[in-house]
């Protein structure tokens, strides 16, 4: 078996995904951090699609809305970093019904030839600038392509707070080889596209004319016609196995596989929410286009943004060297004995760097965009 610290230093800097979910006392606000996107001009907000846009084939309308953003006072599973919850507006836009798959990944790859960045070789002369000072080097045999994998056989855990435990480091995995080398994506073409770091889903978005959605877009998106509701049903939290593909029985040694799957599913394998996007709760991970910081929240508290764009720097004390980005969600392994982040307000963020076997991506459009097509 491997070192784990050797494993615990793999992860961190080669595509290290910040999987725990608990808050930790150093989660402070800083004042310095200064946040751009709180604006006082006055702004017409764009509600209905206009009628000389067409819907994109795959994407449903958003309308623009005002909403409060974060975590409810009902949501007992609220971590500090959602809260206080905010006054925000949107204007409307167009989102993905589906995460972006296996097949819409194939075909963009195809045309442009792309290589992921798991799918590259390790610079590590790059990568030990993102790391503490004096981090020792790993031996050239673990600095190889690949990214992390969720560990399906681990039996016993001794510190939920040791991700170690349950993460590996896996050569050779990649879109194409969701579990390491001898894995394919052979007959899952519908299944979302995973071991996508930031850099790659921005690749694609260029190829598709898209765009990631930002943070508030991602939630005005889940909420849906539902605003105020703590998942993407409403409040009902009995109605989580027959609406998203999480976590059952005990993580990360048993699942129950009561919701029909014990890992990722096909996209759209559960009932949209009411504006017919499948899979805001759970399956895998979505980036956002914004910088994940854990007191941003504070930050523009008391304040109305209109299109907030997030701060302008990603802060979090858990990974200080590693600039992140902001993932929506939950995934499959979400538990709310650990992760409850299939919930609407949740936020966590993911190295620019990193990709996993439970991440991936869904994009949008918007007005600007598609009328400059």
């Amino acid at each position: 078996m491997k070192d784990l610290r050797v494993r615990a230093c793999i992860a961190m800097t080669i595509a290290v995904l910040v999987v725990s979910c608990k808050e930790r006392a150093s989660d402070k606000i800083n004042a310095a951090t200064i946040s751009k996107e709180i604006t006082q001009k006055p702004h017409e907000l764009l509600v209905a699609q206009p009628d000389s846009i067409k819907t994109p084939e795959g994407m449903v309308w958003v309308s623009g809305v005002e909403f409060t953003q974060g975590a409810g006072a009902g949501d007992a599973l609220a971590l500090p970093r959602e809260k206080p919850a905010h006054p925000v507006a949107v204007d409307g836009f167009f989102i993905d019904q589906t995460e972006v798959t296996n097949a819409q990944f194939q075909k963009f790859v195809d045309a442009t030839g792309y290589v992921t960045l798991a799918e590259r070789p390790v610079d590590w002369e790059a990568m030990k600038k993102t790391l503490p000072p004096g981090t020792p080097k790993p031996a050239d045999s673990l600095l190889q392509p690949g990214s992390l994998i969720f560990d399906r056989s681990v039996q016993q855990v001794i510190d939920l707070n040791n991700y170690t435990q349950w993460w590996e480091w896996k050569i050779g995995a990649n879109w194409k080889h969701p579990q390491g080398p001898d894995s394919t994506i052979e007959g899952k073409a519908n299944y979302p596209v995973v071991h996508i770091s930031y850099e790659d889903a921005l690749a694609y978005c260029k190829w598709a004319n898209r765009r990631l959605p930002t943070e508030t877009e991602w939630e005005a998106a889940a909420h849906g016609k539902l605003p105020g509701g703590i998942y993407t049903w409403g409040d009902d939290a009995t109605a989580l196995p027959e609406k998203a593909n999480t976590w059952q029985g005990t993580f990360p040694t048993k699942n129950s596989d009561e919701d029909g799957y014990a890992y990722a599913a096909p996209v759209a394998s559960y009932a949209p929410n009411s504006l017919g996007i499948y899979d805001l709760s759970g399956n895998v991970w979505e980036l956002t286009q914004d910088w994940f910081s854990t007191r941003y929240y504070q930050e523009v508290a008391g304040s109305k943004s209109i299109n907030p764009q997030g701060p302008v720097e990603s802060y979090n004390p858990e990974n200080p060297y590693q600039p992140e980005k902001v993932i929506k969600g939950g995934s499959f392994l979400c538990d709310d004995s650990y992760c409850a982040s299939y919930r609407i307000s949740a936020r966590m963020g993911q190295a620019l760097e990193s990709s996993s076997d439970h991440s991936g991506f869904r994009t949008v459009a918007d007005v600007r965009m598609l009328q400059a097509d």
